[in-house]
């Protein structure tokens, strides 16, 4: 670029009282105005957060250190800047504002570092886990939407651990998918799975994020859960899990995804359903009935929970594709 031909604010005197004004005068070209409300924000927030710690040249390069740690153990099938941010809490609350539900419809909670995107197809009825070690679990479930209709092909993503509590991409030679499948609702906007009980278990904890963890004397473990995510055009996009009422970890989930809502007892299979679906009588059964939300309910929530939060704050804002910029004459 021809520093000629870009129009750039002179430079102050930098100091500390005023480098952050300089740095957001810089920025303030930007064409597009999210992007620059979004590093307005994140600039000031930063700096007054340097400020207010009187952050020393250690403890920045430390910072910068570990997050370059963070990034070099990503993979393909292990996403450590995901699950930073869930241990953090910045995942279920961007889901929260994001994806805002009414009370009649299924919350959200985080998607976690484990999903992947090869799970198979499969009809109704399939045994999606093949650990001969896990308790047989038969999940059936239905879709509605918020005026209790089914709503038929639904794509839903389904998984969970093994017994041990391990995702299969944990496992060194992974060939194949397991614990995993994508789903469609029916006609009545039924879907059902042979599955196993979840278990509780521990998220990764041999990389940097594990070690933060240590040093926050917290521990690295989950309560026993099932992943849902839920697709269909017409419909906000649900990313959510089934928690196991009573586990050990219920109060205390290393990444916040627990909520009242999500809370289930597992019930037993009766002698109908064992006829039914093929299953033995007395077995555990999981079963939830999910509601959706239309795109265009969450978008008119989200835009109004909006401008409140921003006039909560004092803020003059209007709206950019449906996202809080401010305002000016």
């Amino acid at each position: 670029m021809d520093p000629s031909q870009v129009d750039v604010p002179p430079l102050k005197d930098l100091t500390i009282d005023n480098i952050t004004d300089n740095v957001k005068l810089i920025n303030s070209g930007c064409p597009d105005p999210r992007l620059k409300y979004l590093l307005e924000r994140l600039v000031q927030h930063m700096h007054d957060f340097a400020r207010e710690t009187r952050l020393s040249h250690n403890e920045w390069m430390t910072a910068i250190q570990f997050l370059t740690s963070v990034g070099q153990i990503c993979t393909d099938v292990r996403q450590e800047f995901i699950l930073l941010s869930d241990i953090l809490g910045l995942s279920l609350l961007v889901d929260s504002i994001d994806h805002p539900k009414p009370a009649s419809s299924t919350e959200g909670t985080v998607l976690g570092p484990f999903h992947t995107h090869d799970a198979p197809p499969e009809p109704n009825g399939t045994q999606i886990a093949h650990d001969p070690a896990g308790e047989p679990c038969l999940v059936l479930c239905t879709v509605k939407d918020t005026e209790g209709k089914p709503i038929e092909g639904v794509k839903i993503d389904i998984w969970e651990t093994d017994s041990s509590g391990k995702y299969d991409v944990q496992y060194e030679g992974r060939e194949a998918p397991d614990q995993r499948a994508v789903m469609t609702s029916d006609a009545e906007g039924i879907f059902w799975f042979k599955a196993i009980v979840p278990v509780p278990y521990p998220i990764p904890n041999d990389g940097p994020v594990g070690k933060l963890l240590t040093l926050l004397k917290r521990h690295c473990y989950r309560p026993s859960h099932m992943h849902f995510m839920m697709e269909k055009e017409g419909f906000d996009h649900l990313i959510t899990a089934l928690y196991l009422r009573g586990d050990p970890y219920e109060t205390s989930d290393a990444v916040f995804g627990v909520k009242e809502s999500l809370l289930i007892d597992l019930g037993k299979v009766s002698a109908g359903q064992a006829k039914t679906y093929g299953v033995k009588e007395g077995g555990k059964l999981m079963s939830y009935d999910f509601v959706l939300v239309s795109e265009k309910e969450s978008r008119e929530l989200r835009e109004k929970n909006a401008m409140y939060a921003m006039k909560d704050l004092g803020l003059r804002m209007k709206l950019y594709n449906g996202l809080p910029i401010p305002e000016v004459d």
